[in-house]
């Protein structure tokens, strides 16, 4: 069997194993309206959407942080979609760049909002990983 077509297989299976859905964006920042004198919310850049597997990093405790006037906890997840994804032209994924969870067997996890922290590629990968980090 050639490393093509063990790869086509290992991609395949991985795909098999992708049961969530998720929308992978970029959002401007938020704009304060004097007339308002409200916040609005920057605009949201939707770069793919379909399916993944979103899976907490199995030996993350979790870190907890400040964020202003309160404390958060840091949670790790991969977020795996299929090896072939594209992004539009002259895209690359970022670091603050946000995963929503749309569609999951475990209901819990839709809604779910991950921030970006980095991602793995490879030409010999089974699916693209994507290391993010749950901020609530």
């Amino acid at each position: 069997m050639s490393l093509d077509a063990v790869l086509a297989a290992g991609r395949a299976a991985a795909e098999d194993r992708m049961t969530d859905a998720v929308r992978l964006y970029e959002q401007a920042e938020d704009t304060f309206d004097r007339t308002t004198g409200t916040t609005v919310p920057g605009v949201q850049t939707t770069l793919y959407a379909g399916r993944a597997r979103v899976k907490p990093v199995a030996q993350a405790s979790g870190e907890d942080v400040q964020a202003s006037d309160r404390e958060v906890r840091l949670l790790e997840y991969t977020v795996e979609l299929p090896w072939s994804t594209p992004l539009p032209p002259g895209t690359r994924l970022l670091p603050g760049m946000r995963i929503e969870v749309t569609a999951s067997p475990d209901a819990r996890m839709v809604g779910l909002i991950l921030w970006v922290t980095g991602s793995q590629f490879g030409g010999q990968s089974t699916a693209w990983r994507i290391s993010t980090e749950d901020r609530s």
